[in-house]
C-alpha cells in the first residue's frame, strides 16, 4: 500500500512539471526563432517588410502561448497548436532569410 501511495505521488509530480517544462520549451524555442529573425535584419537577408511580417507572426504566437498559460497549465492540445504555429514560423524564417532578394 505504502508503495502504491508513493508511485502515485511520483506520478502526480512528473505530470504537475510537464506543464511548466513544455511551457518553457515552448518560450526558449520563441527566443530562439527571435535571434534569427535578429540575425537576418542584421546581415540584410530579410527586408523590412518581410521582418514586419515574421515579428507580427511572433507576437500572436507569444500571445497564444500567454493564453494557454492563463488557466496555470498548458494541455496537450494547447501545446501542439502552439509547436505548430512554430514550426511553420520556423520554415518561413528560413525561407525568407535564404531567398534571393537583400534589404536596401
Amino acid at each position: 500500500m505504502k508503495r502504491f501511495i508513493l508511485a502515485a505521488a511520483a506520478g502526480l509530480l512528473v505530470l504537475s512539471l510537464a506543464g511548466p517544462v513544455s511551457a518553457g520549451v515552448i518560450r526558449q524555442r520563441e527566443q530562439r526563432q527571435q535571434e534569427r529573425i535578429r540575425e537576418g535584419v542584421r546581415s540584410g537577408s530579410l527586408t523590412p517588410g518581410e521582418t514586419r511580417r515574421l515579428e507580427r507572426r511572433q507576437f500572436r504566437i507569444e500571445r497564444e502561448r500567454r493564453a494557454a498559460l492563463r488557466d496555470g497549465r498548458m494541455g496537450p492540445a494547447e501545446r501542439r497548436h502552439i509547436r505548430h504555429m512554430q514550426d511553420r514560423e520556423s520554415r518561413d524564417i528560413y525561407r525568407l532569410r535564404h531567398n534571393p532578394r537583400v534589404r536596401r
